[in-house]
């Protein structure tokens, strides 16, 4: 669609989307493991963006 490699894409996005780098694999297990531990059973309703601050929010 875009008529890029999948290479240059994969080096593009990053540069693109305003995010140093892309996240490690132990990065989301550590956020999930939290979420189904004891510790977070007061949350309820949220919603969480592991994107390296790709969507700015407060």
């Amino acid at each position: 669609m875009h008529a890029v490699t999948l290479e240059e894409a994969t080096t593009r996005f990053p540069q693109e989307a305003g995010i140093a780098r892309y996240g490690e694999l132990e990065e989301i297990a550590e956020l999930m493991a939290f979420l189904v531990s004891p510790a977070a059973r007061w949350m309820t309703s949220l919603t969480l963006h592991m994107d390296g601050g790709e969507v700015k929010s407060i």
